[in-house]
């Protein structure tokens, strides 16, 4: 995968033959950008994908320092990659973390976001036991590694019915999670855990919105997107039957429609 120095970084990124506007793909944690390879397979042909893996993740660099890890960094290196690749507006998509990052770049830079798809995610901000939650990962990852981690967070990232239908999935989902680097996955939750709450944001925002959820995601569940939908005024929101936290993955069949069409009305 190529990489690029942004903001101080090195950032591996994927971009599609595609042409028209340019979509930007975020990933969800502790993940990379081969979460989004159905859509890049899919629709690359036709659309020009951007898919970076985040700072921490993937191929790109994992500073060591927990502080380094915000959603104003996250947004600050995604404007000067975009800026580098020459991309005045894109079409933002985010899946979870993903998502969270939307909505900082949301924040900083309205102007350039076209549109906005958020994929199994949330505009609330943690609250303590959540805080406390992700605190413990971090000083478990930091005391044990990921090997023991990876299991139980595939298992509640993907639905009971892709744990048994496609158990290759969930060897591959934990694979990925094993090779996560654990400064990546710290950060990663230092970033997630200071987030600032979004509901404000999107309620002030005036512009194309799809929102996407799987049914039997339990870590953002339907009642967090049909939230976001009351809040962006216009926005379509789509349940993914069967699905957990990784639509794109789950269902891919019924996500890339999804995505096509509303790319295709923009």
């Amino acid at each position: 995968m190529p990489t690029l120095e942004v903001a101080g970084i090195r950032m591996a990124v994927t971009v599609s033959s595609g042409k028209g506007a340019p979509v930007l793909l975020l990933h969800a944690f502790p993940l990379s950008s081969a979460l989004w390879r159905y859509q890049l397979e899919d629709l690359g042909t036709r659309h020009r994908f951007i898919a970076p893996d985040l700072k921490g993740f993937g191929a790109s660099d994992a500073p060591e320092d927990p502080e380094l890890y915000s959603m104003a960094s996250y947004a600050r290196e995604l404007l000067a990659l975009l800026d580098r690749l020459g991309c005045e507006r894109v079409v933002v998509v985010g899946l979870s973390m993903g998502g969270y990052i939307a909505f900082e770049l949301l924040r900083r830079a309205p102007e350039r976001i076209a549109g906005l798809v958020l994929a199994d995610t949330r505009a609330q901000a943690d609250d303590a036991e959540g805080i406390a939650r992700r605190t413990a990962q971090q000083e478990r990852a930091r005391a044990e590694g990921l090997a023991g981690l990876a299991p139980e967070i595939a298992g509640a990232l993907l639905s009971e019915r892709t744990r048994t239908e496609q158990p290759e999935l969930v060897d591959e989902v934990t694979g990925w999670i094993e090779r996560c680097s654990v400064a990546g996955f710290v950060g990663g939750l230092e970033a997630i855990k200071t987030r600032p709450d979004s509901s404000a944001d999107l309620a002030a925002a005036a512009l194309p919105a799809l929102i996407v959820v799987g049914e039997h995601d339990t870590l953002t569940p339907p009642s967090h997107a049909r939230a976001m939908h009351e809040l962006l005024s216009g926005s379509e929101l789509i349940v993914v039957p069967g699905a957990g936290h990784l639509t794109p993955l789950e269902s891919p069949g019924i996500f890339n429609e999804a995505l096509a069409a509303f790319l295709g009305r923009l």
